[in-house]
């Protein structure tokens, strides 16, 4: 994928795939947090898990419910103070 490139496929609500991942800030079965080509990613949901993750891609493969998604223009959570990542 070209650099720069960042693609997002929600399929039923049940599975995502995604291109231009950068890097995992936060994972756990309710939400994941990705530094992507595009800015920050936060996904939401129930029983989220990833079966597939290959950073020098860009690529990463989820299932589970996703109920919100969320882009912003920051850094992820190296743009946060310490005590902001830890009362989230």
């Amino acid at each position: 994928m070209a650099d720069g490139q960042h693609q997002l496929a929600v399929i039923n609500r049940q599975k995502l795939v995604i291109s231009g991942v950068l890097h995992v800030l936060n994972y756990d079965e309710e939400e994941i947090s990705l530094e992507t080509t595009m800015g920050l990613l936060t996904i939401k949901g129930k029983d989220i898990n990833i079966s597939n993750l290959n950073l020098e891609t860009g690529n990463l493969e989820a299932s589970g419910t996703v109920n919100n998604l969320c882009y912003s223009e920051g850094k992820g959570a190296r743009g946060k103070g310490l005590l902001q990542r830890l009362l989230k």
